[in-house]
């Protein structure tokens, strides 16, 4: 289920003969609705590192000139959008971060500690080290730092020192035994999340690389949108919308030494126009879709 789907591709202002990415095809769910207001000369590339989406694709889309799904990673989006667009600037870029929920549901992914599973946590697990194979090699020094940064978790030293200990007495494989070991060691602080949730999503930012991959798009899109050009983008914890927060600020002023300048050359010019304040899921979104509940829409605009 997409999450935030009308104000996302709302905020994107589909024009009928635009040309769009979804740089985070998931199943889907946003890229229909975008093929669904464009028409017969519009055109969407989406791009998925995960096999599966791509097997998916062809089951919902296949047939359709307008829509390409490339098996790519969200950091090439400007070498997706030339090789698909030749050198045109596009309207609109939509991503939607964080892991889709075929990914939570499928206990062989490892994303997830609430079903027993090898704990995998690839986005593309044809390709880089598991979470597991990563686990087994790293040093309590940067696996803590891991967790400190990519989770926020303020209990990492412990939780990292347990996970050494516990790694030498046998392997860390399965999703359930990582969460046993973090749940064994963390204080009784009557919060409502599992213990174990933020060393998950650390260790799942990490062997992904996700916020450089979000990173590199968002530099990419001053590169490849038009001016009027849209960019969204849907973040699921701080550190993500924290990133997208400071791009779109950053390129909505001007370079600092020259605000109040009546001359600005052109490079030091505002890049992007913020629309808007950042949209969060309804209550309704949220009793109908739990996974909304941290969701978060920043939207800008290519001048």
């Amino acid at each position: 289920m997409p999450v935030l789907l009308k104000e996302a591709i709302d905020a994107l202002d589909v024009k009928k003969d635009g040309l769009y990415i979804d740089g985070t095809f998931g199943r889907g769910g946003h890229s229909r609705e975008i093929l669904e207001r464009l028409g017969e000369k519009g055109r969407l590339v989406a791009i998925d590192r995960d096999p599966e989406a791509i097997s998916d694709s062809k089951k919902i889309f296949d047939g359709d000139i307008r829509f390409n799904l490339d098996k790519d990673e969200m950091k090439n989006i400007k070498l997706v959008s030339q090789k698909n667009y030749d050198s045109s600037k596009i309207h609109g870029i939509l991503l939607d971060l964080g892991v889709s929920s075929p990914q939570l549901d499928c206990a062989s992914r490892g994303f997830s500690f609430q079903k027993d599973g090898p704990l995998d946590m690839r986005m593309d697990p044809i390709n880089g080290l598991s979470a597991a194979d990563w686990l087994a090699r790293v040093s309590e020094k940067k696996l803590r730092e891991v967790l400190f940064k990519y989770g926020e978790e303020r209990f990492s030293s412990r939780i990292a020192r347990s996970i050494i200990k516990s790694r030498a007495e046998k392997p860390i494989l399965t999703t359930l035994e990582l969460a046993e070991i973090v749940k064994k060691v963390y204080p009784n602080t009557h919060q409502k999340k599992h213990p174990a949730t933020k060393t998950f999503q650390a260790i799942r930012i990490f062997i992904n690389d996700e916020l450089k991959q979000l990173e590199n798009a968002l530099d990419s899109s001053l590169e490849i949108l038009k001016k009027g050009g849209r960019l969204c983008v849907i973040s699921f914890h701080s550190l993500e919308d924290r990133i997208v927060k400071r791009f779109i600020r950053n390129f909505s002023n001007e370079s600092e030494q020259y605000r109040g300048m009546p001359d600005v050359p052109d490079e030091f010019k505002p890049k992007l126009k913020k629309i808007g304040k950042a949209i969060k899921a309804s209550v309704d979104e949220i009793q109908d879709n739990v996974r909304s509940r941290s969701a978060v829409l920043r939207i800008a605009e290519r001048i």
